[in-house]
This record gives C-alpha cells, sequence and structure tokens, in this order.
C-alpha cells in the first residue's frame, strides 16, 4: 500500500509538473527567428585603367578578370568583367552607331521589360556625364528570383552604344546576395564614371 501512496505521489508531482511546464509557455508569443544568410567577405577597392585598342576605356576593380565573350566569337569589342569570388559577370557588348541608335535603345529597353514577371521593382535613373559625352540609362531590377538584378545603356548619340548586364552563374536569389550586388554596384557606378570614348 505504501508503495501504491508513493507512486501516486511521484505521478501526481509529475502531472503538476508537466501541466505547470504547458500553462507557463502558453503565455509565451511565438516569434519566428529571420533566416540568415553566411557571411560574405567583400574585398578592398582598388582600380585599374582599361584602354586597349577598343574604341572605349573606363577604369575596372583589381579583383575582377576581364575576358572576351566567348558566346559570341564574331563580336572582338564585346568584353566580360568576371568576378570569381561572387560566380558574377558583367557582360559588356559595344556596337558602332551607324543611324540604328533608336534599335539599340529599343533592344536594351526589351531586353530590361524581360525581367518583369520575377521583378518587384525596376528603378531607373538617366546618366548624363556631358564632359565625356556619355549619355544613358541605369536599371536597378529588385526581386529575389530576378536574373540580371543591374543593367544599363551608354551612347555619346552619334557613334558608340555601349549595354551592359550584371548575372550570376548561380541560382538566383537576391535577397542573400544583396550585400555582393551593392559592392558590385559601385563598380559599375565607377566603370561609368569613367568611361570615354575613343
Amino acid at each position: 500500500m505504501q508503495k501504491s501512496i508513493k507512486q501516486s505521489k511521484l505521478s501526481f508531482t509529475v502531472l503538476t509538473l508537466i501541466f505547470m511546464i504547458v500553462v507557463s509557455s502558453c503565455n509565451e508569443t511565438y516569434t519566428p527567428k529571420p533566416r540568415g544568410y553566411f557571411r560574405i567577405s567583400l574585398p578592398q577597392k582598388n582600380y585599374i585603367k582599361f584602354d586597349s585598342t577598343f574604341p572605349y576605356a573606363f577604369d575596372y576593380a583589381d579583383y575582377t578578370v576581364l575576358t572576351p565573350d566567348y558566346q559570341s566569337p564574331n563580336e572582338k569589342l564585346w568584353l566580360n568583367i568576371e568576378y570569381p569570388k561572387f560566380k558574377g559577370s558583367l557582360h559588356l557588348s559595344y556596337s558602332p552607331i551607324q543611324g540604328n541608335l533608336v534599335n539599340f535603345l529599343e533592344d536594351s529597353r526589351s531586353l530590361v521589360l524581360k525581367h518583369i514577371p520575377k521583378a518587384s521593382a525596376i528603378n531607373d535613373s538617366m546618366i548624363s556625364i556631358p564632359g565625356h559625352h556619355v549619355y544613358g540609362m541605369i536599371y536597378r531590377i529588385q526581386g529575389a528570383g530576378v536574373a540580371s538584378p543591374t543593367q544599363f545603356f551608354l551612347t555619346d548619340s552619334s557613334n558608340h552604344f555601349l549595354r551592359g548586364a550584371l548575372y550570376f552563374n548561380i541560382r538566383p536569389n537576391n535577397d542573400s546576395l544583396a550585400p555582393v550586388i551593392d559592392f558590385i554596384n559601385r563598380d559599375i557606378d565607377r566603370f561609368i564614371q569613367t568611361l570615354t570614348w575613343k
């Protein structure tokens, strides 16, 4: 009988303890934990002047690699600025203007508009650097699944047309790539500010 009383007291104590835990846990408000991403270390910015036989010159970061556009071997003046650490590439396509500026402008616009289904916003800004005869537009495309978060075109309106598009060779998740995109956008801004025609 004494064992049964001890077992009853033990059962009562355990049930009371469980009841108190359940009751006290109901008072707390559940707060979801934010999703975390890996820390990305960003290199220090140092720039080099690209000045070659190309009809344009610009500054590029020393942690990038300049490569010809192997996808378009007939386009000798197209260039890629590769970001190996981030698996990204800024594709540059150059064309001389031969009475077809309107076509180039419309092509650039339509390539940006292809991102509308995945974009949450497309912010555009005009570019005007009269001292270098550089004019154009830059598009910052927002959205988690956008393939190209930054695109731009630059021209002098009479001889030169240059289009740029930033792509990453990974599945798009621009929320986690945001620090890298911002970092590369500063390089793109430097590219635009230092671009000169020859």
